[in-house]
């Protein structure tokens, strides 16, 4: 199983939620997971959009007691670009 790390933004409001687990992304190895703990409605669409904006994968999300949990898979790295042949 892939490490997880958990990022807790409970109370936070958009864009909040998404811009820490951006940066809490960035620190984490391609292929490695980020549990998000938020409140926010808005959340839900936010996270869905970020994921396929950013290429990152939302794995899992679920709602209890009003708490949304998200699952977000790290994308592997993009390859080196290349010069355009001439």
């Amino acid at each position: 199983m892939a490490a997880e790390t958990l990022l807790d933004v409970k109370g936070m409001n958009c864009p909040l939620p998404v811009l820490r687990a951006n940066r809490a992304l960035r620190a984490l190895a391609p292929g490695e997971n980020l549990r998000v703990l938020a409140t926010d409605r808005a959340a839900v669409a936010d996270f869905r959009s970020f994921c396929r904006e950013t290429g990152h994968k939302l794995v899992s999300f679920s709602e209890e007691a009003g708490i949304f949990s998200f699952t977000i898979r790290r994308r592997a790295e993009e390859p080196p670009a290349r010069d355009a042949p001439e």
